[in-house]
């Protein structure tokens, strides 16, 4: 019995960065009807970026503050992931608005630059020291542990989604964003610059891909193409969790994450994937609008 709650946990951490980054993606593709392939890489970025934080504390400070690199590379990762963001947006995907298969495209073309501009620089192979505090777990039976670096992810997703719903709910930016996915003409209308609006969105689909790879630090290596094993999955989420909802990208991310675990753990990974592609596939010909449908959506045509 513990050994199924500890799949179980398992799976809501994975669904935790799952949400993190398909957070980003709902957004952008809500917003501009972008398919961005290259949204994987933004996590490549953020891991990278904790990386040589990590380093640039080795090198200059006393060995005992090196665990707060890690804590402070979460706001740098979120920073140079929407810089990254916001030169790729204003270089290619400012003028791929509205057209989802010319952007499918770009994008995939900037993935690869992205990965091997990475590969020249940090080799195929890099990790990142894990904080004292965040080593070992917590002990609630003798096969029932809960890793601390997995409930500090979890803790994290849960802090970004209530600083995005709130973003969202409660600022002027929230509701400029939220008035140009529901009517771009109209909101152009009444002095909403909709091409400032496309661009901050970006940035912070794009931020939120960043703490997600720095997240990732915390369970796995750094490789350049590490956004290709989560990228697929999170689109899963978007579409799954319908396009633009915050609390979709919420349930379907942790369904997701947990069936994925406990078919990997009972099927073999090959399997258990192929098995969750098609529950989903299934699903979606029944619900083609995912969990959270939006009923009052009006076209940016």
């Amino acid at each position: 019995m513990e050994g199924i709650w500890q799949d179980i946990f398992s799976g809501i951490s994975l669904g935790s960065i799952l949400i993190l980054v398909a957070l980003g993606l709902s957004i952008i593709y809500g917003l501009a009807g972008i398919i961005n392939m290259s949204h994987g890489e933004f996590i490549m970025i953020g891991a990278y970026t904790t990386y040589c934080v990590q380093q640039l504390f080795i090198a200059y400070l006393p060995p005992e503050w090196i665990d707060w690199s890690f804590f402070l590379s979460l706001p740098i990762s979120f920073l140079v992931a929407s810089l990254f963001g916001l030169l790729i947006e204003r270089l290619i995907i400012r003028h791929l608005y509205s057209r989802p298969l010319e952007s499918l495209l770009a994008t995939w073309g900037v993935s690869l630059i992205l990965i091997q501009l990475a590969r020249n620089i940090f080799g195929d192979l890099t990790s990142v020291q894990t904080p004292v505090i965040l080593s070992g777990g917590f002990e609630i039976t003798k096969e029932l542990t809960l890793p601390y670096n997995r409930l500090f992810i979890i803790f994290l997703s849960t802090g970004m989604f209530a600083f995005i719903y709130l973003l969202f709910q409660k600022s002027k930016l929230g509701v400029k964003i939220r008035a140009v996915t529901q009517n771009r003409s109209m909101s152009a209308c009444v002095g909403i610059s909709t091409k400032r609006i496309d661009m901050l969105t970006f940035m912070l689909g794009s931020g939120l891909a960043g703490i997600a790879g720095c997240a990732i630090t915390l369970i796995g290596n750094i490789v350049p193409d590490m956004g290709q094993s989560y990228i697929v999955d999170s689109f899963l989420v978007v579409v799954t969790g319908g396009v633009g909802k915050l609390v979709g990208c919420v349930a379907s991310g942790l369904g997701i994450g947990i069936f994925s675990k406990i078919f990997e753990i009972n099927f073999e990974a090959v399997y258990g994937k192929v098995l969750m592609l098609v529950l989903i596939i299934v699903f979606l010909q029944y619900r083609s609008k995912g969990l959270f449908p939006d009923k009052g959506r009006v076209g940016n045509d």
